[in-house]
């Protein structure tokens, strides 16, 4: 390591010679064992390693670094604000000041982040402009994947496309849901096995890895992270509408989760988490790339 005194350019020149190197941002560990330049002689002439880093044009490697939600939801809702809309995972990895999967890992499903983002703005007049361009939280959803519905089915609104005209229905035809052209779906689910497969198209988003699918109650077996490296078990039954379940008479305490197309199980038991497929899928289309 070595004695002599460093001026501030001198630091700021060994950092991007550094960089050249590696072929990347070099943390302070690596700075110092690369060029023998101890942290002493750098806090000389900066407050920290970071703003060392941003004094030498460079950006801070932060993949270290515990970052607090709030600094993590201020990043992204910047970017909401810069771009007057809600960037996809791509846009924001190439223009936020964090990894993309920092936010899943932390917040869940990158679809979650306007709700996520909406709690924690509050009433707070700073990110009013930005709240404005999130999509509007339906009143009766609690979570991204857990629902609780406030209402009949009598009072909600038809799609746009059933207000068209209805045709005399043909025999020995297919039957096809609502255009839907979701990834590699064409339409919406009309039975149950429609709801296992758009399941599988995004199970992984959601959190879920499944385990198995079997004939019997309940379908499916499958983990969800629960914390840092810790993952649990969850029993899950398909249905197309969650009501479905009570009609076919499954006993709850053996299900965890109901994943369905349509909630309307109005007094669905408290134990059973409702994964309404339907209320999910225009995030999850928007946050495509």
């Amino acid at each position: 390591m070595t004695n002599k005194q460093l001026s501030k350019e001198e630091i700021m020149k060994a950092i991007r010679s550094a960089a050249e190197t590696l072929g990347r941002t070099p943390s302070r560990s690596k700075f110092i064992s690369l060029k023998g330049i101890s942290e002493h002689k750098i806090l000389k002439h900066f407050p920290s390693w970071n703003e060392a880093v941003k004094a030498s044009g460079l950006k801070p490697d932060l993949s270290n670094i515990k970052i607090k939600d709030d600094e993590l939801l201020k990043d992204w809702a910047e970017l909401v604000r810069k771009l007057h809309q809600i960037p996809t995972r791509t846009q924001y990895q190439q223009h936020g000041n964090y990894s993309s999967g920092v936010f899943e890992h932390r917040f869940g499903p990158w679809s979650s982040l306007p709700n996520k983002f909406r709690k924690f703005a509050g009433d707070n007049q700073e990110w009013i402009d930005v709240l404005s361009l999130l999509p509007a939280k339906k009143p009766w959803a609690v979570s991204t994947i857990l629902y609780n519905i406030k209402q009949e089915d009598s009072h909600v609104k038809p799609n746009s496309y059933y207000k068209r005209k209805k045709h005399t229905k043909l025999q020995n035809r297919q039957t096809y849901g609502d255009p839907l052209d979701f990834r590699g779906l064409r339409h919406e689910p009309v039975n149950e096995s429609g709801v296992i497969f758009l399941f599988g198209m995004v199970a992984r988003e959601l959190g879920y890895m499944v385990e198995a699918v079997q004939e019997g109650y309940p379908d499916c077996e499958a983990k969800r992270q629960i914390d840092n490296g810790k993952w649990q078990s969850v029993k899950i039954e398909f249905e197309y509408e969650s009501r479905n379940f009570r009609d076919h008479g499954h006993p709850p305490e053996n299900c965890d989760v109901i994943v369905c197309w349509r909630h309307n199980w109005q007094d669905c038991p408290p134990n059973l988490e409702i994964l309404e497929l339907r209320s999910i899928i225009e995030s999850l289309a928007k946050s495509d790339d």
